[in-house]
């Protein structure tokens, strides 16, 4: 009986990865409308950020514009105005990230604690809700209730003796209301991946901390609250990221010329002077701001997560 033998086919190292692609071909594809994406939108724009270092020209485009090297970033940090523009900045995130950042986190863990199913929804509805309303309504709303005349803030006011407050046209109210309006407007959708996190949650370990006699306060600071460390970190990390930044919709909505003194940020600076409507729009200098507050964020991020890596387990990167 003749004996058939099989042949082994060895494949090169190039060979592997090509058939190893063709067959995750479906996968590839699934990815390919979001490499687009990224490299249109994000990755291609990055080559406009040559203008930052010429005097651009819209009619003489980026190759006919003269070039001026770091003098569009020499004027910007010599301008006397720029320690005020990055004072105010710098408050409005500081305080941000100061009050911001821990209200979705307190707010998950007091969620978590209710135990009726229809009322943790209606309340996580209702913190949502905020976030799917524009800047332009929320403003608009702030302004109704704070309104000197008709707002029902002044009116309580009124009725225990105290003169009306114009509460949108003086500076010393202007970080409060926006921090204010900040948090209210996103606390409830950032408080989702937290949420999210606590689902995760062995819950053996509550039913084991149960059973040695562990109260609902125990649970939440030795189960809840350590196991949601590595998120938290990784969350301050992504808003340090963004701590030269601020919502420039709500800025623009609720300054005025009486509160610039501690209203006028780096990027309200930067949409007056860049984009003003008299003259030609500077974008040079606009881009050249752009790219400082980029580069400053990313320092930001690269110190925190070094930070994060030294004294703790969980990092970004």
């Amino acid at each position: 009986m003749e004996i058939k033998r099989t042949q082994t086919v060895v494949y090169t190292a190039r060979q592997r990865r090509f058939r190893q692609l063709w067959n995750t071909k479906l996968l590839y594809l699934l990815l390919l409308p979001g490499l687009l994406h990224l490299l249109i939108f994000k990755l291609a724009p990055l080559f406009g950020l040559v203008i930052a270092f010429q005097d651009y020209n819209t009619f003489q485009g980026i190759r006919g514009s003269s070039w001026v090297g770091l003098e569009n970033f020499k004027v910007f940090i010599q301008d006397p105005y720029f320690l005020v523009l990055l004072k105010n900045t710098l408050l409005l995130a500081i305080y941000n990230l100061v009050f911001g950042f821990p209200v979705p986190i307190v707010f998950a863990l007091f969620l978590n604690e209710v135990r009726s199913a229809m009322v943790k929804r209606f309340t996580q509805s209702l913190s949502f809700f905020p976030y799917f309303i524009s800047s332009a309504v929320t403003v608009s709303i702030v302004y109704t209730f704070l309104s000197p005349q008709t707002g029902l803030v002044n009116r309580l006011l009124d009725g225990i003796g105290i003169e009306p407050v114009f509460f949108m046209a003086e500076a010393g109210w202007f970080r409060s209301l926006y921090v204010s309006l900040n948090v209210w407007h996103s606390f409830g959708y950032g408080s989702i991946i937290y949420l999210a996190a606590i689902a995760g949650i062995d819950p053996h370990q509550y039913e084991a901390a149960e059973i040695d006699g562990a109260t609902r306060w125990q649970k939440m600071f030795f189960i809840t609250l350590p196991s949601l460390s590595n998120i938290i970190v990784t969350m301050f990390i992504l808003n340090i990221g963004s701590f030269l930044s601020v919502d420039l919709d709500k800025v623009l909505l609720m300054y005025n010329p009486s509160v610039y003194e501690t209203a006028d940020v780096i990027q309200s600076f930067v949409y007056r002077q860049a984009f003003a409507s008299q003259g030609f729009p500077n974008y040079s200098f606009g881009a050249a701001v752009g790219l400082f507050q980029s580069i400053v964020a990313m320092l930001l991020v690269v110190s925190a997560n070094k930070i994060s890596k030294k004294y703790s387990e969980s990092r970004l990167f």
